[in-house]
């Protein structure tokens, strides 16, 4: 791709994105920082371009009202494309509170969620560790461009993300701590995830600007409450009295998204382990098994399974499109004998 071919694609995804012509205007692209950003690109084998017609670009960002015509993105880039949750809260964390973060985060990564955050000092931190920790993936979405390390503090866990995860930016890759490019970021950590979840945070953390613009992105809402008298605390005890759902273990962000999985599901192409299983006689034995003619909730077949959430929810979508099994309140039931 050269410079002309990459203009090209800008303008041409600018223009599908519903934009005031003052608003076009102003994300015009210099040429010359075109070629930087290509010359980026060709530096390494793990520095990607993505524009929103590119298959890489993650599938549900497209979906917001102003999604980035071009993301950076530092690592592996095929991150993008697997469910993520956000998890968000304040940087300056109780001990409590990153021990949770951490916790859930590596609950969460064995079910085969992306971890997605910011970066930041806190419960940012620590998500993107508890992920990182049991061999799951986690993506960071920068306030800076993704050649920077912000805070400094962070260098190995931003090390480790490029290496087992990725970085993601709309910014160029050189760009320097600026702190209104902050809140803007928000809208792509909750805008590349099924839901966001609030772990600590009080009344003016800038977590809640997350929460807010997953709302208005038509995503879920989580929240870890905590003691009612901890300041730390009250941003999420908002939330959940506003209608964000109380979160005390993964399995209650799970059954929460299970609906809206299978709909992503539905339009992403058969792994090659779902080919692999569709030819036998009996379609996915092992998953069938698991069902009862009683319902059977979605965690015990994730867990019984050994797979991936992702791999068991699309198993469980052509276990029902043949009519096999049944989604119910609470999980599914089994239909019919072999």
């Amino acid at each position: 791709m050269d410079v002309a071919e990459l203009s090209q694609r800008l303008q041409g995804d600018l223009a599908s994105l519903p934009l005031s012509s003052a608003q076009l205007s102003r994300l015009a692209y210099d040429p010359a920082k075109v070629e930087q950003a290509l010359a980026w690109r060709e530096r390494q084998a793990n520095h990607h371009i993505l524009c929103c017609s590119d298959p890489l670009y993650p599938p549900l960002l497209k979906l917001i009202s102003d999604p980035p015509p071009v993301v950076f993105v530092k690592g592996r880039a095929e991150t993008c494309l697997y469910p993520a949750i956000a998890m968000v809260g304040s940087r300056h964390a109780s001990a409590t509170g990153l021990q949770t973060a951490s916790w859930l985060a590596a609950e969460l990564s064995r079910l085969g969620f992306v971890i997605s955050s910011g970066m930041a000092a806190g419960i940012d931190g620590a998500a993107h560790c508890g992920a990182l920790d049991v061999q799951g993936l986690s993506l960071a979405v920068l306030g800076t461009g993704v050649d920077c390390i912000y805070p400094k503090g962070h260098g190995r866990l931003y090390h480790a993300l490029v290496d087992k995860g990725c970085v993601m930016s709309e910014y160029w890759p050189d760009t320097q701590a600026f702190a209104g490019n902050f809140p803007r970021r928000n809208r792509i950590i909750s805008g590349i995830s099924l839901g966001t979840l609030v772990v600590e945070a009080a009344r003016k953390s800038g977590s809640l600007i997350t929460a807010r613009m997953a709302l208005e992105q038509g995503r879920e809402v989580f929240a870890v409450p905590g003691h009612i008298l901890d300041e730390q605390h009250q941003g999420c005890h908002d939330l959940l009295q506003s209608g964000a759902k109380l979160v005390t273990c993964a399995a209650d962000i799970v059954e929460e998204l299970s609906t809206l999985l299978l709909c992503q599901l539905e339009k992403l192409p058969p792994s090659p382990q779902i080919r692999a299983e569709r030819s036998s006689q009996l379609p996915f034995a092992s998953l069938l098994a698991s069902v009862d003619y009683e319902t059977t909730s979605l965690d015990r077949l994730v867990e019984h399974s050994g797979k991936p959430i992702d791999i068991v929810l699309e198993q469980l979508l052509e276990l029902e499109l043949q009519g096999w099994v049944a989604q119910v309140p609470g999980g599914y039931v089994r239909l019919k004998r072999n």
